[in-house]
């Protein structure tokens, strides 16, 4: 059984919050059937069962005393009735900022944070056990200052790249997961660790390959938010986008790898969402939409991912091409779609390549192995160059 333990920070100005999840993508969603409050003779004990594991925190702040969860984005819907165990407790949840929710319980006087820990095998939980304290020592909790890795980090600030067309392609790499968020582990290695050691490697191939200018979205082990990294490829007028993962399954003997879209279905969604939760001048490159209300950039996003949505195909089957033609083992369903955050840019070519799965034996021994790591990085930088000769020929076709 694998725990994290949470960032334990405090001195956040804890604004009104909605009683429920309303406008939330939702990575994960609370059970409140196996969940539970229970005061024990220790203290309380509050339980936490999640869909899946999330990156947390979890602090203690005052006016009234109040336990403060907060999650990359869980759907905290239900669990308010757990506080009803104990009269004295109120619970909320909600949005308060984006990409994140937080959930809320109200005490009836000063706690400490005697244990608190998240289960990542199986099914996933947090687990927070809270004992009475003295007014003292929860004031010196509380006072303790945030961490530095907790903020958003800004948009990388790039030289501007060269004239569309007319020089090297810009791909952007996006390693996945890294900081307050390993991703999967296996044997003491990560998914973020991993996937850094692979992006760091297709870089050099793109670079030795002499077409390409490669943009990294992390270069190290840090928290990147996923809005950040899809700004990181909006500044650096990214060609193309491509985010790399190592996924872990709790169940079964999947392996291979896997290229992903955008999902069609999530398209309606995806334009809601970066509506709402980006900045206007941040959604389309070339166009201003500051002074456009929602349903006029949710047009024009949609209009924009039209023209994206067979560019993205196509780029997904030139990878499998090209890892098939490598003799990379695929997964038998080597081409999907699905809803991730990071492919819902409308203007930018995305795709996210689940190299393999570190669940598998015969996976994670291969992305071990630094020799088949650099047979890959070729296979996938073969596919991009089809892609790309492809993709220039056919606008060049298609422009007045």
């Amino acid at each position: 059984m694998r725990l994290i333990r949470p960032l334990c920070v405090v001195l956040l100005l804890l604004l009104p919050l909605p009683a429920g999840a309303e406008g939330l993508s939702a990575l994960a969603r609370v059970d409140p059937m196996r969940s539970a409050l229970v005061a024990t003779g220790q203290g309380l004990e509050l339980k936490l069962t999640l869909s899946q594991p999330v990156p947390w925190r979890v602090r203690m702040l005052d006016g009234p005393p109040r336990l403060v969860i907060d999650t990359r984005e869980v759907d905290w819907a239900g669990a308010q009735v757990l506080a009803m165990v104990r009269p004295a407790l109120a619970m909320r949840a909600g949005s308060f900022r984006p990409g994140w929710s937080r959930l809320v319980l109200e005490l009836d006087g000063p706690h400490r944070l005697a244990r608190a820990e998240m289960t990542t095998t199986g099914v996933p939980r947090i687990d927070i056990l809270l004992e009475p304290t003295d007014a003292a020592s929860f004031a010196a909790e509380v006072s303790r200052p945030d961490l530095p890795e907790w903020g958003l980090p800004d948009a990388a600030r790039l030289e501007p790249p060269p004239v569309a067309g007319a020089g090297p392609i810009t791909v952007v790499l996006d390693p996945g997961h890294g900081g307050i968020d390993p991703g999967a582990e296996r044997d003491g290695i990560s998914e973020a660790a991993l996937m850094l050691t692979f992006a760091r490697e297709l870089k050099e191939a793109l670079l030795r390959d002499g077409r390409f200018r490669v943009v990294m979205t992390r270069d190290e082990d840090v928290f990147v938010p996923l809005e950040t990294r899809t700004s990181i490829a909006r500044e650096a007028e990214a060609d193309l986008f491509l985010s790399l993962h190592a996924d872990a399954l709790a169940e079964g003997d999947a392996q291979g790898a896997t290229i992903y879209t955008l999902a069609p279905e999530a398209s309606d969604a995806a334009s809601a969402a970066l509506a709402e939760r980006h900045d206007r001048d941040d959604l389309l490159a070339g166009v201003d939409l500051s002074d456009q209300d929602d349903q006029v950039a949710e047009v024009l996003m949609d209009m924009a991912r039209t023209e994206t949505r067979p560019r993205n195909d196509r780029l997904a089957e030139a990878v499998v091409g090209a890892l098939k033609a490598a003799e990379i083992r695929m997964h038998r369903h080597p081409r999907q779609t699905g809803g991730f955050s990071v492919l819902k840019s409308p203007d930018i070519p995305s795709a996210l390549l689940e190299v393999g799965f570190l669940s598998s034996d015969r996976d994670f021994k291969r992305l071990s192995d630094p020799a088949w790591r650099a047979r890959l990085a070729e296979a996938v930088v073969q596919g991009i160059v089809a892609w790309s000769e492809e993709d220039r020929t056919l606008r060049a076709l298609a422009a007045p």
